[in-house]
């Protein structure tokens, strides 16, 4: 009887044991460990940047309508028919401008007629003050003619006015926003004849809720972009806070106070205001899409090494895509701004340094 080579055997049994635990163990499984490995191993491409040190502002929206405190109708004094228009909307015009002439023939001749009465009555007057003074004529008669000639005077003044009238004149400075009256047209007293609005200077109402109110106080500045010019800003300042709580909505009314010397706003346009109502001077500023938001913690993905370490991070004012960090950087650190989707703590990392100018306003 032969007997079996015992080397042969042995080989035999490790590949039994080898082929139980490979059925115990799937290809896919080792292929998952593997592919694993490789991923920890390769380099994740993301730009970082470093914190830079700039003002901040805690700021408050809100919208509302502009308008002009300066806004007044130029109503005819007298009636009379236009003879001549010297203002068109749109052109400037200051306080006491003559806009349109009416025809004040009658009022001319009116206070002519006036003019020598009073005239009359104070030659009149002369002659008998001498003979007042010597006792000629009775105190009761020179009385008379004291009050006639005061009654005189006034006459004349009231005509003298009213023939001024048939000039219609701007009665405050700004912008002629309309024009209600036609050549020819026959006005009668108490008609509106223009319509001026003073533009440089413009005002705004904001609403505050209760709850903000705190932060507010007159003095802070504000920014008003409108939708014609949705590039521009332009400067605004909160003038007075009412006291008193409007009972319809719950809010405090703010005045925003808007230069316009340039005349790019109209009243009737629609602001968006954002209020800065703190301040933080040389703050530490990151992007705001560098922060990393889970499980209640801010933080940060931080290059050390061409490794990231996450690092929780406390964060102040955020404003126009930059937020203030208040504990957990340094000014040297550099932090993943591009690229956090597929990191985790440990991960390696090709860096390349970006510039903040694309992430913040």
């Amino acid at each position: 009887m032969k007997t079996l080579n015992p080397i042969p055997a042995a080989i035999f049994a490790v590949s039994l044991t080898s082929a139980a635990l490979l059925s115990g163990c799937g290809v896919g499984e080792a292929s998952v460990a593997e592919t694993d490995v490789i991923a920890a191993a390769t380099p994740v491409p993301v730009e970082t940047a470093t914190p830079f040190r700039s003002d901040i502002y805690a700021t408050y929206a809100a919208s509302a309508s502009i308008t002009s405190d300066a806004d007044a109708p130029v109503i005819a004094r007298v009636a009379g028919e236009v003879v001549e228009l010297l203002a068109e909307e749109g052109d400037r015009v200051e306080a006491g401008q003559i806009l349109a002439r009416l025809d004040g023939e009658r009022l001319r001749l009116e206070m002519l007629s006036a003019k020598a009465n009073l005239e009359r009555a104070k030659k009149e007057y002369k002659r008998n003050t001498d003979l007042h003074a010597r006792g000629l004529i009775s105190s009761s008669h020179f009385d008379g003619l004291q009050f006639d000639l005061e009654a005189l005077k006034a006459s004349y003044d009231l005509k003298r006015l009213n023939y001024g009238y048939s000039e219609v004149r701007a009665t405050i400075s700004g912008v002629v926003s309309s024009r209600e009256i036609k050549s020819g047209e026959n006005l009668s007293v108490g008609q509106t004849a223009y319509r001026i609005t003073e533009t440089k200077e413009l005002v705004a109402y904001l609403h505050i809720p209760q709850a903000e109110l705190g932060k507010f106080s007159a003095g802070h500045t504000a920014t008003v972009i409108v939708a014609s010019m949705p590039n521009s800003e332009f400067e605004a300042d909160i003038v007075r806070i009412s006291p008193t709580i409007d009972a319809r909505n719950g809010t405090f009314r703010a005045t925003a106070i808007i230069d316009n010397k340039g005349g790019n706003l109209a009243p009737g346009m629609f602001g968006r205001f954002t209020v800065a109502y703190e301040k933080h001077e040389n703050a530490l500023v990151i992007p705001a899409n560098a922060l990393l938001d889970e499980d209640e913690e801010t933080s940060v993905y931080v290059v050390q090494d061409d490794e990231v370490v996450r690092r929780p991070v406390e964060v102040g004012i955020e404003e126009n895509g930059r937020v203030e960090v208040l504990d957990g950087l340094l000014d040297n650190d550099q932090i993943v701004v591009v690229g956090h989707s597929g990191l985790r703590d440990g991960s390696k990392v090709l860096a390349s340094v970006t510039d903040l100018g694309r992430f913040t306003g």
